[in-house]
C-alpha cells in the first residue's frame, strides 16, 4: 500500500463505486450523557421499509462501513455505530457486551426507531457479530433479522489453552507525524488485502492528533477488560445469515460444524471464496450482493 499523508492521492486507484459510496450523503451524530458519548452515523430515510444496523469489529470503527452501508440507503434507513472505546465514542473504565448492547439500544431509542413498524436487521463483522448475536439473544423483540460476518462461535469443548490469540490490541504509542502512524496500520488477524485503497481509507479514520503526537483512536485496555463470550449460550430465534471467508484463519472445520448444527433451524451459511477474515474489505461488493439477496428472500417469506 502506497502511503503518504494525503488520502486523496493514496486512494486515487480506487474504483468508481467506492468514491460514489464514500461521497454519499451521511449524517454524523452523537449521543452524549454525563459520563459517555456514543458516536454513530446514518444514511437514507426513516420512511424506508427496513432499518439496517452495522456493527464493526475489535479496534475498528463505523467508517469501515462507509463504502458498504450507503449501498443499502435506497431501501433502508442505515446506521453504523462506533462501539464504546472505539472510533469517536468515548473510552470507559469498564466494557461488557451488555454495555455494547445498551449503546445500541440507546441509539435506537434516540432515533425513535423502536416506535416504528419496521424490520430491524443487524449486520456485525467479527466482534460486531458477537455483539449483534448478543442483542438478538438478550433482546429478541428488537432484532428481526441477523447477519454475522466471520464471527467465530466456538463449541463448549473448545480448548482456549491452545487458542492462538490475534490480540491484544497494541499498546498505544504516539507518532511524530501522520505518515508514520498510517504506515503502521495493520489488520488483526494479519492478512493480505488486495484492496489497498480500502485499507488506506479506514486507516485515515483510525487516528487522531494530540499534543503528544498522533495515536490510534481505540482504547488499548479494551481487549483485556471486555473478555470473551466463551461460556455464553447464544439464543438466536430470528432468521439469520452467516457469511464467512473461504480463507479465514478464525474458522476451522470444527467451529463451522458446531455452528451449522447449533443454529441449523435459523441460520443459512454462505462462504465467500478468496476472502480471509476481513470479508467486507476483501470482497465488499460480494458482501453487498449477498446481504441484499438474503434480505429480499426474508421479505418474500413474510
Amino acid at each position: 500500500m502506497k502511503v503518504t499523508d494525503n488520502l486523496k492521492n493514496d486512494i486515487s486507484n480506487a474504483p468508481d463505486w467506492f468514491f460514489k459510496s464514500i461521497e454519499s450523503q451521511v449524517k454524523k451524530k452523537k449521543i452524549a450523557t454525563a459520563d459517555h458519548a456514543i458516536s454513530y452515523q446514518t444514511w437514507g430515510n426513516k420512511k424506508h421499509k427496513n432499518i439496517l444496523f452495522f456493527i464493526h469489529g475489535t479496534g475498528a470503527h463505523m467508517r469501515w462501513w462507509d463504502p458498504i452501508a450507503p449501498q443499502f440507503s435506497k431501501d433502508s434507513y442505515v446506521i453504523a455505530i462506533d462501539l464504546p472505546g472505539m472510533g469517536d465514542s468515548t473510552h470507559r473504565e469498564n466494557y461488557s457486551f451488555a454495555s455494547f448492547a445498551e449503546a445500541i439500544i440507546d441509539i435506537l431509542n434516540h432515533e425513535k426507531l423502536l416506535e416504528l413498524d419496521k424490520s430491524i436487521i443487524f449486520v456485525g463483522h467479527s466482534l460486531g457479530g458477537h455483539v449483534a448475536g448478543f442483542v438478538a439473544s438478550e433482546h429478541p423483540k428488537i432484532v428481526d433479522y441477523l447477519v454475522m460476518i466471520d464471527t467465530p462461535i466456538r463449541p463448549p469443548d473448545y480448548d482456549y489453552a491452545k487458542h492462538k490469540s490475534t490480540g491484544p490490541l497494541r499498546m498505544i504509542k504516539y507518532y511524530e507525524d501522520k505518515e508514520s502512524i498510517i504506515n503502521r496500520f495493520r489488520l488483526m488477524p494479519a492478512q493480505e488485502c488486495e484492496n489497498d485503497w480500502y485499507l488506506r481509507y479506514i486507516a485515515e479514520h483510525s487516528i487522531y492528533q494530540t499534543n503528544k503526537g498522533w495515536r490510534w483512536k481505540f482504547d488499548d485496555t479494551l481487549f483485556w477488560k471486555l473478555g470473551r463470550l466463551s461460556e455464553y449460550k447464544f439464543n438466536i430465534q430470528c432468521p439469520a445469515l452467516y457469511i464467512y471467508g473461504g480463507n479465514s484463519m478464525l474458522l476451522g472445520s470444527k467451529i463451522l460444524t458446531f455452528m451449522e448444527k447449533e443454529f441449523e433451524k435459523v441460520m443459512d451459511f454462505i462462504e465467500v471464496p478468496g476472502a480471509a477474515h476481513h470479508v467486507p474489505l476483501d470482497k465488499p461488493l460480494e458482501i453487498v450482493a449477498i446481504i441484499k439477496s438474503t434480505i429480499s428472500k426474508w421479505e418474500n417469506r413474510e
